[in-house]
């Protein structure tokens, strides 16, 4: 195959990143907006020698599943936010499904992993209550591109919560020198927040006629409140968490309480458990265990979120907060634990961090990942060290992208 060659294929599974695969003369081809069982004519972008890159020219054969995207941004060198608007959203789910297996498999060397069906959202649009926009040189907010280099324009999004929708027609940020991002989050009160970034870390001088609250992050990620609130506050399984502007909180929210349910499952505490929570954030998982468990060790690097999650479980008693990385703080653990919960970032976790976890040996492990590839990299080294993978379920946190969450459940 060459560049610029026409090929007829026909695509047999999904893959991580959002492409559809199919093989041509022995070699794999990966195509984007395309569907498993579809039959096309295809355009060779990107010849590799072993594998290649195909554009979508003819649809001969289209899935049943096929549906007419809603956005204008989505497609061939448009916005990079969603993968799957040309899938009709009952069939999402499946497909992720698809790609956690095909991870455990080829990545962690697990024959025949238990996977169970995906959890669909019950919010298939609108359901962001966070997101980031990039700024262009014309002050335009943006998403990246397909390419993950080109700015997009944004005009419309159909992924983020109402209130988010209503805030981005009316927010005008021009002529504010040296912008660089803009996020745009709400709390579960729909109080609206703005956070911005600017490339020369100087905080802009702002008179706004809105309700909103503006916080500035510093290139370090240190926030700087300038007008209203420096948090939101959402409500997860009745309970209130207060999160400053920078700090992480899982976008969907009818999902963040299917994740908690979901570990609060595996770990099944009776009541006298010690337990390691590890990249705990604001403390929305530990609030939870610490209800269930004897103690809980909360690990969280950020400040900021460690503020948060002070205040957040000042409540309890039972809990042992230390600021900290992961890898830094387990090593000077000196007791045992019964039980841990992870929730690193979509990069997985650290080897040092893997390694210390180990060596402290909980019997029971629950695993919250953004990303299959490097649970299934994870799993594997977890494998190596006495840990057996139960199962593996997908939580469809994030429609109409190739993304998605696992709750991966251990025991050695």
């Amino acid at each position: 195959m060459t560049r610029d060659e026409t090929i007829e294929i026909r695509l047999e599974g999904m893959v991580h990143g959002g492409n559809a695969l199919g093989h041509h003369q022995g070699r794999p081809v990966f195509v984007p907006y395309a569907i498993p069982g579809e039959r096309i004519r295809a355009r060779i972008t990107d010849d590799r020698g072993r594998y290649a890159f195909a554009q979508g020219v003819t649809l001969l054969e289209p899935s049943p599943v096929r549906v007419r995207p809603v956005c204008p941004h989505f497609g061939p060198g448009r916005c990079g936010g969603c993968a799957f608007q040309h899938i009709a959203y009952e069939a999402q789910p499946g497909f992720k499904r698809d790609v956690v297996i095909d991870q455990l498999q080829r990545v962690g060397g697990f024959r025949n992993p238990i996977v169970l069906p995906t959890i669909p959202s019950p919010d298939a649009w609108a359901y962001r209550s966070h997101t980031t926009f990039q700024v262009d040189g014309e002050g335009r907010l943006c998403y990246p591109g397909t390419d993950g280099r080109t700015l997009i324009p944004i005009e419309e999004c159909h992924i983020i919560r109402p209130e988010l929708v209503a805030l981005f027609e009316e927010l005008a940020l021009e002529g504010i020198e040296q912008l660089e991002r803009v996020r745009l989050q709400t709390g579960s009160d729909g109080a609206p927040m703005v956070i911005l970034s600017t490339k020369d870390d100087e905080a802009p001088e702002l008179e706004v006629d809105l309700p909103v609250s503006i916080n500035f992050l510093l290139s370090d990620n240190e926030p700087v409140n300038l007008i209203g609130a420096s948090h939101v506050v959402y409500t997860v399984r009745g309970r209130r968490f207060r999160v400053t502007a920078g700090a992480f909180f899982h976008p969907n929210l009818p999902q963040t309480e299917r994740l908690v349910d979901l570990a609060l499952e595996r770990l099944s505490l009776s009541g006298g458990e010690t337990v390691l929570d590890l990249y705990a954030g604001v403390g929305t998982f530990t609030a939870f265990i610490a209800e269930r468990a004897a103690l809980v060790t909360a690990v969280e690097s950020y400040p900021p979120a460690v503020t948060d999650a002070d205040e957040n479980l000042a409540d309890l008693d039972n809990i042992d907060l230390i600021e900290g990385s992961v890898e830094s703080v387990l090593p000077a653990l000196a007791e045992s634990y019964d039980a841990a919960v992870v929730d690193p970032p979509p990069s997985g976790l650290d080897g040092r961090a893997l390694d210390a976890l180990a060596a402290l040996g909980p019997r029971t492990l629950v695993y919250i990942s953004a990303d299959p590839a490097t649970l299934a990299r994870d799993a594997k080294r977890l494998a190596q060290k006495g840990y057996r993978l139960i199962e593996t379920q997908p939580v469809d946190m994030a429609p109409q992208t190739f993304q998605m969450q696992c709750v991966a459940h251990f025991t050695r």
